[in-house]
């Protein structure tokens, strides 16, 4: 089991995530900003606004997919 903050993730936040596989955190992650962005969360849609842009330039979220998996695998189980 390993813990991710939503910050570690792109987000805004210091929620933590528990997760076995970096897809069932992505998962939470996916599901927390659903969440936010239905609560109309100023920080977590400023975050979803630059991870927009980002998508605009190809490759660039696949990059900053495999970084994050990366993170995830480097850390120590929790």
């Amino acid at each position: 089991m390993k813990t991710m903050k939503c910050s570690q993730l792109g987000g805004a936040c210091d929620i933590e995530f528990k997760a076995e596989t970096f897809e069932e955190m992505a998962e939470q992650s996916k599901q927390h900003g659903t969440e936010m962005f239905q609560a109309q969360d100023e920080a977590h849609l400023k975050v979803m606004g630059e991870m927009k842009e980002m998508m605009q330039t190809p490759g660039a979220m696949e990059v900053w997919f495999e970084k994050k998996r990366q993170e995830f695998e480097a850390l120590p189980d929790s």
